[in-house]
């Protein structure tokens, strides 16, 4: 089974998967907005038994919009990349940051969540099933 490695910037936060993942999501929502720096965030998910993190990181847990779940986003306390997290939505799950793998072959998102917060300007390919809140 092929593994994967997304790293952090500076290099102490790593996460090891195995295989494909399980689904893959750009995220439209403000917080991946915030978090990212961008107008959307594409995180790809693998069940836990799959994942293998190594190194120091900090958490932060936040609320769902217009929900009762939360997300823990996990960092690099070193150097503030938002590598991973777990989201009661996907319970069993670690989402990952697809850019951290630097994988461009990584496969694309099946879906856009969110997309009620999505900037006009921002498009995803024809066919791409949208949801203006979180999938289920």
């Amino acid at each position: 089974m092929a593994k994967r490695e997304a790293t952090c910037a500076c290099g102490q936060l790593s996460v090891t998967v195995e295989g494909e993942p399980d689904a893959v999501s750009a995220c439209n929502c403000t917080w991946c907005q915030r978090r990212t720096g961008s107008p959307f965030g594409v995180g790809a998910y693998y069940k836990n038994e799959r994942v293998s993190i190594k190194g120091t990181s900090k958490s932060f847990k936040r609320g769902v919009e217009g929900t009762e779940r939360t997300l823990t986003n996990h960092f690099c306390p070193d150097c503030g990349s938002a590598v991973y997290w777990y989201a009661d939505l996907r319970a069993g799950q670690t989402g990952i940051a697809v850019g951290y793998f630097l994988d461009p072959k990584f496969p694309g998102p099946a879906r856009a969540v969110w997309t009620q917060h999505q900037h006009a300007w921002v498009k995803f390919p024809e066919g791409t099933p949208t949801f203006p809140r979180a999938a289920t």
